[in-house]
């Protein structure tokens, strides 16, 4: 105890890491849609993130891809769409609409005035234009169902038209208004991303309409998705809350105190969990090893994250944007990274640690495991790390 406070230290939180996250013992789940909601969130920046997230965690995991394309494009249990920080998750479907009103809405009114901004800018038509094209737009996606930009713009040829980004500045480009239009319209939670058109490594998606939800009072959407992540990932402290959310300091804190969250103390100060879970978790009964993919939700879900990876890792596991690639774990804590190479074959490495044979022989059967569910598929990162492109190679 530290000033009333219960101390949760490092081996606690790879306790309840491992649980919570469905990575050791028998935590492991049943359906995409566990896995997904024991997480809150899967990044779906990388198409391949989301299916071998799901892979690491199911008791069964050669149903992951179908599995996962089930739960997103047949039953919709799972929605692609953009969340915290302005980055595309798969969540829950039932908590599409916590996500847009605690954090998207903010982020779409700026990025529709970002948009006017620029093609005003250019010269390109005004607000009222604009406005006519995205109710076209949303039209023939009614009519379509699910369509890429290149057949709205068959529809809305207007989707074609192009303007001028940043003239005369070091970063000027070209952009299409279907390309700026679109992503706004999923911010805006108009639309989501579906079917893609390739296999589930494909980041070339349809485009469908965005499932109808209630809407939510901000602070009540935003007390209901802290509690839930929480849940999932406390202990936390305010700079890991602030980072994941996206939200000013000020939300972070008014949402702790509508939920009750209960402070504990960790290592680097301060922490919080949800009410009533501040009692220890045990250990799992068995050591535990596993290949995360780039971008996995476990590695990228604390801002600081000494309790679970060494800070000499860092350089070799992360890109210069802070996007961490394959990560290596061992009984909670990140101890190496991952690749596939053309051939199929996955490696690994784990740096400085290669005399711990017990370790070592369960991350080996870990990437045979996952070669063999791979098969005759191949996963590059879209955001490659130092290690991961050394390995590859």
């Amino acid at each position: 105890m530290t000033d009333g406070r219960r101390h949760i230290g490092v081996a606690e939180r790879r306790a309840r890491l491992a649980l919570r996250h469905r990575l050791g013992g028998q935590a492991r789940a049943a359906t995409p849609e566990e896995v997904a909601d024991s997480l809150v969130a899967l990044h779906g920046t990388d198409p391949a993130t989301v299916f071998l997230a799901v892979t690491a965690r199911l008791t069964d995991p050669a149903k992951a891809v179908p599995e996962t394309e089930r739960a997103l494009y047949e039953d919709r249990t799972l929605v692609r769409m953009h969340g915290m920080r302005h980055t595309v998750f798969v969540f829950p479907a039932e908590l599409t609409a916590a996500v847009h009103a605690s954090t998207n809405l903010t982020v779409a009114a700026r990025a529709r005035a970002a948009l006017l901004r620029d093609m005003a800018s250019a010269g390109a038509p005004d607000a009222a234009w604009l406005a006519e094209v995205e109710e076209a737009t949303l039209a023939a996606l009614a009519r379509r169902g699910q369509a890429t930009a290149v057949e709205l713009a068959a529809d809305e040829p207007r989707l074609r038209e192009q303007f001028v980004y940043a003239a005369g500045k070091s970063y000027e480009g070209v952009h299409t208004v279907s390309t700026r239009l679109l992503r706004l319209m999923g911010v805006e939670g108009k639309v989501v991303r579906g079917r893609p058109l390739g296999s589930w490594t494909s980041s070339q998606f349809r485009w469908a309409p965005a499932p109808p939800h209630p809407g939510l009072d901000v602070a009540e959407a935003q007390a209901g998705l802290l509690r839930r992540w929480l849940r999932a990932c406390g202990p936390a402290t305010e700079a890991d809350l602030k980072w994941w959310t996206g939200w000013r300091v000020t939300e972070v804190r008014h949402a702790l105190t509508a939920i009750g969250a209960e402070t504990v103390s960790l290592d680097e100060g301060p922490g919080y969990v949800a009410a009533g879970d501040a009692e220890p978790v045990a250990d799992p009964a068995e050591p535990w090893a596993a290949l995360l993919p780039a971008l996995d939700p476990t590695a990228m879900g604390w801002q600081q994250r000494d309790w679970y990876l060494d800070p000499a890792l860092r350089p070799l596991l992360f890109d210069r944007s802070g996007n961490v690639g394959p990560t290596v774990w061992w009984n909670g804590r990140v101890v190496g990274g991952w690749a596939q190479r053309a051939d199929g074959e996955i490696v690994w490495r784990i740096p400085g640690e290669g005399d711990r044979r017990e370790a070592t022989a369960a991350v080996a059967a870990e990437a045979e495991r996952l070669r063999g569910l791979l098969g005759a598929t191949r996963v590059t990162p879209r955001l490659r790390t130092p290690l991961e492109r050394e390995l590859a190679a």
